[in-house]
């Protein structure tokens, strides 16, 4: 177990997590980034993209690099709870029940299609993203630490699907879109895979889990003033006020946005959070948290377009105002 020095360490160990990783996972350094501040966080992620853009391989390659037990729930229309927490499975020989732990109980969970699953078994898991902990028969049972879901939406298929509810949506500390890759990236894919002659990319494991929890726990020397403090609260005020929303970002979304910023400051190796770190994960950060009003749709108005309005009318704090004391 590695000890963790202040702000400075905390760059150093994830830019070596983040270049390890990108040996998989070509091209796509912001969104990695926003995978391990949520990870940094303690924070869980909803990827909603096309298929075979690497959802399934970086939550792998994140669960690789940094030595946590990985699993993965494929959701459909007749997956039960149960499946997803466990059950208690009678022993004919000892003639008790004895209850064998779902999926869930592991570090890093991928819920592939997450939307595929009815909204009970969607509750579940969400009830275990919040508490971190699952009750079954009356009996409570903590689950490991860390604890990281990354769930999967496909965005162009509707029939046979689930979708969450803004309440369970607002379980995920941030929402966000891989995108398809260049066309060099592409070429740089191709090139790689003709080079390995295999499929699999061997990833070296950079932190350990102890480590993991330290560097979560050192998110704290982060500081994070006054203004700043007020900088968030305005950004999350303005998406209530906002004349496109029927519902704006929750208080739950403002803890959001100040862990996230003072992730974004810590992998910049500063130990203060500055304007342009709640401005480069407001989106992320607030935009799946918002009830648009239902006439926009015609006028193709996004959630993102309404986060971003926000940041361009609400005024920013000057640098001088930021810096810890």
């Amino acid at each position: 177990m590695s000890s963790v020095d202040g702000v400075a360490d905390i760059a150093k160990r994830c830019s070596e997590v983040l270049d390890e990783i990108e040996r998989a996972v070509l091209g796509k350094r912001n969104v990695l980034e926003l995978v391990l501040m949520a990870l940094l966080c303690d924070g869980h992620v909803l990827i909603e993209d096309f298929p075979g853009l690497a959802k399934t391989l970086m939550a792998r390659s994140f669960a690789a690099v940094t030595e946590q037990q990985f699993k993965r729930i494929q959701f459909t229309p007749d997956l039960m709870p149960s499946d997803v927490t466990g059950a208690s499975i009678y022993d004919q020989r000892s003639g008790e029940f004895v209850f064998r732990p779902g999926p869930v109980f592991t570090n890093l969970l991928l819920a592939d299609e997450i939307n595929r699953a009815p909204a009970k078994t969607q509750a579940a898991l969400l009830e275990a993203m919040q508490e971190q902990q699952v009750t079954m028969e009356g009996v409570t049972r903590q689950l490991g630490r860390p604890f990281l879901v990354i769930a999967t939406q496909n965005p162009i298929e509707f029939e046979g699907t689930y979708p969450l509810p803004e309440a369970q949506l607002d379980r995920f500390l941030v929402r966000l879109r891989i995108g398809y890759p260049s066309r060099e990236q592409q070429l740089a894919i191709l090139q790689q895979r003709a080079e390995r002659g295999e499929d699999e990319v061997a990833l070296r494991t950079v932190v350990d889990g102890p480590t993991l929890l330290r560097l979560q726990s050192a998110l704290e020397q982060v500081y994070v003033s006054e203004s700043i403090g007020y900088y968030i609260v305005d950004l999350v005020e303005a998406t209530r006020r906002s004349p496109r929303t029927q519902v704006g970002a929750s208080p739950r979304g403002a803890l959001a946005l100040f862990k996230l910023a003072r992730a974004r400051a810590a992998l910049d190796a500063r130990d203060y959070v500055i304007p342009e770190d709640v401005k480069s994960v407001a989106v992320s950060a607030l935009a799946h948290r918002l009830t648009l009003r239902p006439e926009l749709w015609v006028e193709h108005i996004r959630q993102e377009d309404v986060v971003a309005e926000c940041l361009e009318s609400v005024p920013a704090p000057s640098a001088e105002d930021v810096r810890r004391p």
